[in-house]
């Protein structure tokens, strides 16, 4: 059996001057302007959330800009330490060189063998020698040798 809610059973009773539909109206209007927010927000959260998204876009585009221009200085900062570490390497294997070359060249000296620079002006003497006896007059090369030249070479004795 369906019973009949007294006034007070459903709510405060309507004000003297109010009809008793009202209260229905005024509540079907609440559950409107409820629906009506909720589709607002829907439409406007489907905007807002495509706002949130284009910024965050750009936000992750900024990022990666700065983060590729960090990259860039790193690398020219390490390109740089290693130029110069490349650098100090070359000079002290300069100096090394230079050590072992000297000390080689005492060690040759100290056996007598001659160095570059003594065979070089060795040979540029014998050109100088060479080129004397080109420009020498032929007359000189057909001269009688002297009596000291013309002696026969006798064979050394043999000492017992």
């Amino acid at each position: 059996m369906v019973t009949k809610k007294s006034a007070s059973s459903t709510g405060p009773a309507p004000e003297d001057g109010a009809a008793p539909g009202a209260d229905d109206a005024a509540r079907h209007n609440i559950w409107l302007a409820g629906l009506g927010a909720f589709a607002k927000a829907q439409a406007e959260g489907t905007k807002a959330f495509e706002s949130l998204v284009s910024e965050g876009i750009a936000l992750q585009r900024r990022t990666h800009a700065m983060a590729q221009e960090r990259i860039n200085e790193a690398t020219q900062q390490m390109e740089e330490l290693a130029a110069r570490a490349s650098n100090v390497a070359t000079d002290r294997w300069d100096k090394i060189e230079g050590i072992f070359e000297q000390r080689v060249a005492r060690a040759l000296a100290r056996l007598g063998i001659p160095s570059a620079a003594d065979l070089e002006s060795l040979s540029e003497r014998l050109d100088a020698i060479e080129h004397a006896l080109q420009q020498r007059p032929k007359a000189d090369a057909q001269a009688p040798a002297s009596p000291a030249a013309q002696r026969p070479v006798r064979p050394a004795r043999k000492k017992e």
